[in-house]
């Protein structure tokens, strides 16, 4: 079996070129992450610049309507999720398959954040889960063909396991590490089919 190439999405944030542009643009990305997930959307866009130790004239050079700030934050959340894969590719396979999901729980609670404010028929969150997909697959695959998941696991069956699992109220993060370690359990070989 050849080794997975992974996909980057085409719908990938522009950052500015000059290097103080680009940490004020990224700081911004991560504290309308921080924001959106604790206040949900209507989180007040001066808190956001003043957690990326800009002012709000930056935030609204760089994000001019509040929607663009979404998308960008959702798209730059695909485009790590994509990263990671990359980044995983020389672990062993499941490692590499499980620390890619850990990874998609962040994703999940940035998307849970924003999906209201998303255009769900718009063709960057089709472009987005394709990318998606292109990048988490491929992990799947070489588990399956290494012998650590179960054959008869489909992709998108796992993804709604580890939905589920990261959609439920924990008493801390400690137990839902947990959590996900047991459902993950069932998707090592070895495991009978329901």
């Amino acid at each position: 079996m050849s080794e997975p190439t992974f996909v980057r999405p085409r719908v990938a944030v522009q950052r500015p070129h000059r290097a103080d542009a680009r940490r004020n643009f990224d700081a911004l990305l991560e504290a309308a992450r921080e924001v959106f997930a604790e206040q949900g959307t209507s989180g007040s866009l001066e808190e956001v610049a003043r957690r990326a130790g800009v002012g709000i004239g930056t935030l609204y050079r760089n994000f001019p309507t509040r929607q663009d700030l979404f998308h960008a934050v959702y798209v730059d959340e695909i485009d790590q999720l994509c990263q990671t894969a990359d980044d995983v590719a020389d672990l062993p396979p499941w490692d590499a398959l499980t620390a890619w999901l850990q990874r998609f729980i962040g994703y999940i609670a940035t998307k849970r954040s924003i999906l209201e404010e998303l255009n769900r028929d718009s063709p960057m969150l089709k472009e987005s889960k394709e990318a998606m997909y292109a990048a988490g697959e491929p992990l799947l695959a070489r588990a399956q063909a290494s012998g650590d998941a179960r054959a008869d696991l489909a992709f998108a069956d796992l993804l709604q396991l580890v939905i589920g699992v990261a959609n439920a109220t924990y008493a801390d993060e400690e137990q839902r590490r947990r959590v996900l370690a047991l459902a993950l359990d069932g998707a090592r070989a070895g495991r009978s089919t329901a």
